[in-house]
């Protein structure tokens, strides 16, 4: 018998999986080649997350109006014949395309409601598709729908055919955000779960962050808008590379599919496959004895009295840090001085924000990073209201700290409220909080508004709403190690296990 070749490789060996109550992760284990390819993928729909919703800030950008009338100084008054825009900072915006001067003023401000109005409705729309349809469909429309949409803002002829079609791109935006995050988290372990989820959320704050070196290059809005939107063309990849989640196939009884699906995912991931179909098909038998499949609604996250009390309290956590962020980094722009790096400024302070979140969930847990953080923010907040009338050093710190403290909720609620709902609500439970969240950005910037009235007043508002979100944080059960919640029964009896058994 012929010697085989010194040279011959060498198959590599299998890496067994550890066996856990999760029957997903037990078959591809917590976090390896797969996770990892998926996440880099997955995340570049991040960054359109910051670009689409924050993008008002260049595209209505402060465009200073006078009037060339001889001996007439002010552009709005009847006296006042011919107008001319100052064009020196930026060539052409929404302000100077539709003249949104004077009694239109407000007209701006309300696309941007809009667009977050957008936000809200995307969120619990796609999520509850997402959760009858599936993750893959639902997604791969809400990508195709931003870059199409996003194309035709460029061309708009019109102010309401662009306020229209912002509010699509929007909805679109929401829906790439909120089914991307349940695809990422349906296939990570809990032991990596806490660092993918938090490390997710870092293009968003790139994403704002590089919006100001868009518009400092780019300063014309249709031109400004059109780079901000062609990135969406990269995400015909996800066509050949995302596939079902097999989390919510197995939920709803698809057990065939989602077998084949996780012999994939073992397969790249060198972990044994022989195993996949016995153990999912009897994990599922197991499953379906304990409650009949059952496609979930958002209704059923209030249908029983624990999932209740939970849902209501996630959605405050969520209506307060969209409030606080956005709010307070309105708050400190208003501040004046360089319309780009104090946008940059706002920006970055997210980004060790979210690198420390991923320390601190780790080893403090979800509850009590989220009570941290939003103590923090109240803290700031309450000092800004406090020190309204101190010099603007002090006020900037304050109000630095509030955003701090926000910039480490924003990636916790996302892990959070991803890993309390169970799998046949969880895009609707993460939809709506999202939704409830847009509700926030929405009222944000009247709240900024009132400092016509005294500087104090708004710093309260958020203040006092961070405190409250404290207070409803103490109803949410710790979420860190566990195994995610499968079905409504899983979801209402989550949490009180851990209290009956302490």
């Amino acid at each position: 018998m012929a010697d085989r070749p010194q040279n011959a490789k060498q198959p590599k060996p299998l890496r067994p999986v550890t066996k856990t109550a999760d029957p997903i992760i037990s078959q591809i284990g917590d976090f390896r080649r797969y996770q990892l390819f998926f996440f880099l993928i997955i995340v570049l729909c991040k960054f359109g997350t910051g670009w689409h919703t924050l993008g008002h800030i260049f595209l209505a950008a402060p465009t200073p109006l006078s009037c060339t009338t001889a001996n007439v100084t002010d552009p709005c008054s009847d006296e006042c014949s011919e107008t001319e825009f100052d064009t020196s900072v930026f060539q052409s915006t929404i302000i100077t395309e539709w003249d949104l001067t004077c009694d239109k003023k407000q007209l701006a401000s309300m696309s941007q409601s809009l667009v977050m109005l957008g936000v809200l409705v995307g969120s619990l729309v796609f999520g509850t598709l997402a959760d009858r349809f599936g993750r893959r469909p639902m997604f791969l429309l809400s990508c195709f729908m931003q870059l199409v949409t996003g194309l035709i803002v460029c061309v708009s002829p019109y102010f309401w055919f662009y306020c229209l079609f912002r509010f699509l791109v929007a909805a679109a935006t929401a829906g790439t955000m909120t089914i991307s995050f349940v695809l990422l988290m349906e296939i990570v372990g809990p032991k990596k779960r806490e660092v993918i989820a938090i490390f997710y959320q870092l293009p968003f704050n790139i994403g704002h962050a590089s919006l100001a070196v868009f518009a400092y290059y780019i300063r014309e809005w249709r031109w400004y808008q059109f780079s901000i939107t062609i990135f969406s063309g990269v995400f015909v990849i996800y066509f050949w590379l995302v596939p079902e989640s097999p989390r919510w196939l197995f939920t709803t009884g698809r057990v065939d599919k989602s077998i084949k699906v996780l012999e994939k995912v073992a397969k790249c991931n060198r972990a044994p496959t022989e195993t996949i179909r016995p153990e999912i098909e009897a994990a599922y038998a197991a499953l379906a004895a304990r409650q009949p499949v059952k496609k979930g609604t958002v209704l059923d996250l209030f249908r029983t009295p624990y999932m209740r009390i939970k849902t209501i309290c996630m959605a405050n956590n969520w209506l307060v840090v969209c409030m606080v962020y956005y709010g307070t980094a309105q708050y400190v722009s208003k501040l004046g001085g360089n319309i780009f790096i104090s946008n940059l400024i706002a920006a970055v302070v997210g980004i060790p924000g979210t690198c420390i979140c991923v320390v601190m969930t780790k080893y403090l847990g979800r509850k009590k990073t989220l009570l941290l953080s939003n103590g923090c923010s109240a803290l700031g907040l309450l000092l800004l209201a406090a020190l309204s009338t101190q010099g603007e050093v002090v006020r900037v710190a304050c109000a630095t700290i509030g955003l701090f403290g926000a910039s480490v909720t924003f990636p916790n609620v996302y892990l959070y409220g991803a890993e309390l709902f169970p799998t046949v609500v969880r895009s609707s439970g993460v939809g709506l909080c999202s939704m409830i969240g847009r509700v926030g950005s929405i009222v944000a910037p009247l709240i900024v508004d009132l400092d016509s009235y005294a500087l104090w007043i708004a710093p309260l508002i958020f203040g006092l709403f961070s405190v409250l979100s404290m207070v409803g944080t103490i109803f949410i059960p710790e979420t860190r190690g566990s195994p995610l919640p499968e079905t409504l029964e899983d979801g209402e009896n989550f949490g009180r296990r851990k209290k009956a058994e302490a």
